[in-house]
């Protein structure tokens, strides 16, 4: 009990637990470190001779100081009979972490933390990369994401928009169209370039007319004939 009575708080409890942990240091009496709380270890300042110990003193401590023997490896639990909590850590977290792993080095490479908009999909890259290390695939070859059977099947029945242009082309290939196009008004904007294209509307137009007329006194031949046959 916490004093006043009242139950010890999350605080106090993991505190609690912190200072059960902590390993016997051996000719140390119990008095001088049963008592030093973890926010006392906290709250108290560091010194800098702490970070410059006596080499010989550090040899004696490392001496004094109990080697932890290697854990032995258990068995892993039965999925179907094992805590959720084991089934995380044996048999989740080994295949899902490094690939979390992997998706952000991917990320990094597609440029995801400097910009808004990247045509990058972290769910697509983690789907194709989970698939792909699944050991029950171990000697079949790569599948990339739009060929995995179950992701070909949902986008049946959900197609996806279309990606923008904008995300599809790399920085050169967008430096290109832009290039291009600025160059072009450039030239349009030019004086004689402007008489010619003005040449040009004109001459269209023209040639629609004419067009028109020559359709319409064709019509109207066809309509003569028809009468001149009934009579």
């Amino acid at each position: 009990m916490a004093a006043g009575g009242r139950p010890p708080g999350l605080w106090e409890r993991v505190c609690a637990e912190y200072e059960a942990e902590q390993p016997q240091f051996p000719d140390v009496p119990e008095s001088k470190h049963g008592s030093v709380s973890l926010e006392a270890g906290i709250l108290q300042p560091l010194h800098m001779e702490q970070f410059y110990s006596d080499p010989a003193a550090d040899t004696v401590i490392q001496q004094s100081l109990p080697i932890p023997e290697a854990a032995p490896i258990s068995e892993p639990p039965d999925p179907k009979t094992c805590s959720p909590r084991e089934y995380l850590e044996y048999y989740i977290f080994p295949v899902l972490l490094p690939g979390m792993a992997e998706l952000l080095h991917q990320a990094k490479k597609e440029k995801c933390f400097e910009r808004k908009r990247t045509k990058f999909i972290a769910c697509d890259f983690l789907t194709e990369w989970l698939y792909n290390k699944n050991p029950k695939r171990k000697d079949e070859s790569f599948t990339e994401f739009f060929s995995i059977p179950f992701v070909t099947d949902w986008l049946k029945d959900h197609p996806r928009p279309p990606i923008p242009l904008s995300l599809l082309l790399s920085e050169e290939e967008a430096s290109i169209v832009i290039q291009s196009f600025w160059r072009g008004y450039r030239v349009r904007c030019d004086s004689e370039v402007q008489e010619l294209r003005q040449w040009q509307k004109q001459l269209r137009e023209d040639k629609n007319i004419f067009k028109r007329v020559k359709e319409f006194w064709t019509k109207q031949e066809a309509k003569a004939s028809i009468l001149e046959g009934d009579l």
